[in-house]
């Protein structure tokens, strides 16, 4: 149990309001993050003004602009905001993820491991709790998380979502890609590999919401791209210069 974590972590997160009813869940979810109480760096993607008011709002929440076109220039700008906030470790996490922050982030933050030798900490999924989400998901994700293991030496659910980033790695994303999607995660753990730190899976029961265990063919074409971008992630990554990162 690491109970200093709280005090050595910040953190990075993204939003983007694309219809009506994904602004009220992303307010219930941000405030829910917020209540948390670390410093919390925003970078939204355009949304309307009345909900990035309402984030701005929220105590303890920082928005900055993005920095370059799509998900990675929004990612870039907060991940790197929260890295120079002076914290050990950045928090990374989509901004939806609402019964995560009220019912296991305190957990797995005081859970994971958060020593000099380790460079990335990544909420994962046990197998039971892999099986509950969509078939393509499950094909998707399995597949990438099968080839991290391969190229990454540590098997483990690479796709969930949140994770510790130990900050100097931030320096990173000033060389993915604008176009790596979310390839931008699995770019960083090639790299948090490559500098010899220690890539550590902490697995709890995240089973997939009641809502979103159907998937339809626009979902199955999504995680198709999804899947085409971890894998050019993982290739950048693997074959980027490495530019003033730490080493193990």
């Amino acid at each position: 149990m690491n109970d200093a974590a709280p005090s050595r972590i910040s953190v990075a997160t993204v939003t983007l309001v694309r219809e009506p009813g994904e602004e009220a869940v992303l307010r219930r979810s941000m405030a829910a993050l917020a209540q948390l109480g670390w410093p919390v760096y925003v970078a939204d993607g355009g949304s309307g003004t009345d909900f990035v008011s309402f984030v701005r709002s929220l105590p303890g929440v920082s928005t900055v602009n993005p920095d370059g076109a799509g998900l990675v220039g929004q990612v870039r700008a907060s991940l790197t905001a929260a890295a120079r906030s002076g914290t050990q470790f950045v928090l990374y996490t989509e901004s939806d993820k609402q019964q995560f922050f009220e019912q296991s982030l305190r957990s797995f933050v005081a859970d994971a491991p958060l020593d000099a030798s380790v460079g990335a900490v990544l909420a994962a999924r046990t197998t039971p709790a892999l099986e509950t989400f969509p078939p393509m998901q499950r094909f998707a994700e399995g597949t990438i998380n099968d080839l991290c293991r391969e190229f990454l030496g540590v098997p483990g659910d690479y796709s969930y979502g949140p994770f510790l980033l130990e900050s100097k790695l931030a320096a990173a994303l000033g060389d993915v890609p604008d176009d790596a999607g979310w390839g931008w995660r699995h770019f960083v753990f090639a790299v948090a590999h490559r500098t010899g730190k220690r890539i550590v899976h902490v697995s709890d029961e995240y089973l997939c919401p009641q809502d979103q265990r159907h998937e339809d063919e626009r979902e199955r074409i999504h995680r198709l791209r999804q899947l085409g971008q971890n894998v050019t992630g993982l290739f950048a990554g693997l074959t980027s210069r490495l530019r003033d990162l730490p080493s193990a």
